[in-house]
């Protein structure tokens, strides 16, 4: 097959030779970057792999179980797999976990109680965690049960104000959250070694404070996780890195073994915890995801490095930017206006396997103080380490683009993203013959 059939298959899907030769002459610039990201996913796929054969993953484990889910051997075996990577003493791994929030919320409410704070030293958490905290009044938050909530803002830099969170640490605190990823802001993702130091701090201050690293984006991005410099819990979602993909449901919990049988009891029952809850049959879906998760981590950070590039020559502002480290798999992107952000959605949607014929549009969305776009024509919904993008319509109108289960799925939707913005008249077409 010759290059030109491959350029005409790019025509078939609507991207022109303008923006195929632009996106190109950047993926050509970034063979180094790339070559590291594999040597950090050779490294994790070690790890999970010597996992796996260290807890003995056996065909039995992918069995169907229904009913209570009592003796659940693919349940109970995965748990130890997870700890064992995350360098954990235990782990909560369940279908029953709904999302990445529900993860936090469970591990928050287990572990926090009437007259405790809660402090968060990296400024305002994500948006869907304000309710639960009780920030915007919801019913059920955290507010409602007597936990009061204090956060220290961030430094201009991004970065954590020290004398600020020694301030605020008191008496009462009982639970650091720290948020690894940026979420809908445009302030740095932290790395893991600054994770580390920051929980440092705190546990010379206050060593029975718990810390909690809110994971989500992070696993597989470096060579350690949170857990590995402290964290008393790490949380995430298995339909981000963890899950490769294949995980149609679930999140994580990892951590203390104390902190987790909590977490246990809230996710079910006091007196059940982690004995019931049939895993109806995910198992093989959740095993095989996660052995696939670093080499598809790595396909999203190439992505990801990818569209800084195209977007940072164009004179757009991105975080991180082309030539940073990388602590997490998203890629913010201001834009500027409503039309930049509606036009780049609308791109990474025509590109998707799934839905491609569909058009986003914002909404108000649950659990958000704003109407917010998404683009995610996915085969599990709403899977953001599959192809996907969204952004909140507001100022300073920025997109967050993350997750490609390949490399050059993710690299088709970006360029796609680019197409939709030349044709709505967002970018012109000279500009990238420009470059």
């Amino acid at each position: 097959m010759n290059q030109t059939e491959t350029q005409k298959m790019y025509r078939q899907l609507g991207i022109s030779e303008e923006v195929r030769a632009y996106g190109q002459k950047i993926e050509e610039s970034l063979k180094d970057r790339f070559r590291q990201f594999d040597e950090t996913a050779e490294y994790n796929q070690l790890k999970v792999l010597h996992a796996m054969q260290e807890n003995r993953v056996s065909e039995g484990c992918f069995n169907y179980v229904s009913g209570y889910g009592y003796n659940d051997q693919g349940r109970d075996t995965l748990e130890q797999v997870y700890a064992s990577v995350f360098h954990t003493e235990a782990a909560l791994v369940r279908p029953q976990i709904t999302c990445g929030t529900h993860a936090l919320a469970i591990a928050l409410s287990a572990n926090l109680r009437p007259g405790d704070e809660l402090l968060s030293p990296v400024g305002k958490p994500y948006d869907t965690l304000e309710e639960v905290i009780g920030i915007r009044p919801s019913k059920g938050s955290l507010a409602e049960y007597g936990v009061t909530y204090r956060q220290v803002e961030l430094l201009e830099d991004g970065y954590f104000d020290y004398p600020a969170i020694e301030a605020a640490l008191n008496e009462r605190t009982k639970l650091v959250t720290i948020q690894r990823s940026k979420g809908y802001q445009t302030r740095p993702s932290y790395s893991v070694e600054k994770i580390g130091e920051l929980i440092a701090f705190i546990k010379e201050r206050r060593p029975d404070v718990i810390c909690m690293v809110d994971n989500c984006y992070g696993e597989f991005v470096e060579y350690i996780e949170p857990s590995d410099v402290g964290a008393d819990m790490i949380v995430g979602s298995l339909i981000k890195n963890p899950g490769g993909g294949l995980a149609p449901v679930g999140g994580y919990i990892a951590g203390k073994e104390e902190l987790i049988e909590n977490c246990a009891y809230r996710l079910t029952s006091p007196g059940l915890g982690k004995e019931v809850g049939a895993s109806l049959g995910v198992m093989q879906s959740f095993y095989q995801g996660f052995f696939m998760a670093p080499s598809v981590v790595c396909s999203a950070l190439k992505g990801a490095v990818f569209a800084a590039n195209i977007y940072e020559k164009l004179g757009y502002p991105v975080v991180p930017d082309s030539t940073e480290s990388r602590h997490d798999i998203i890629q913010a992107v201001t834009l500027g206006t409503p039309e930049g952000v509606i036009a780049f959605c609308k791109g990474i949607q025509a590109a998707a396997p799934v839905d491609s014929y569909v058009s986003p549009e914002p909404w108000a969305m649950p659990g958000y103080d704003s109407d917010v776009i998404m683009a995610a024509g996915a085969f599990v919904q709403g899977s953001s380490i599959e192809l996907s993008a969204d952004g909140p319509i507001k100022p300073p109108y920025a997109v967050y683009f993350q997750g490609g289960l390949t490399w050059t799925h993710a690299k088709i939707g970006i360029l796609k993203s680019l197409q939709s913005m030349v044709d709505a008249g967002v970018i012109s077409a000279e500009k990238l013959k420009e470059q």
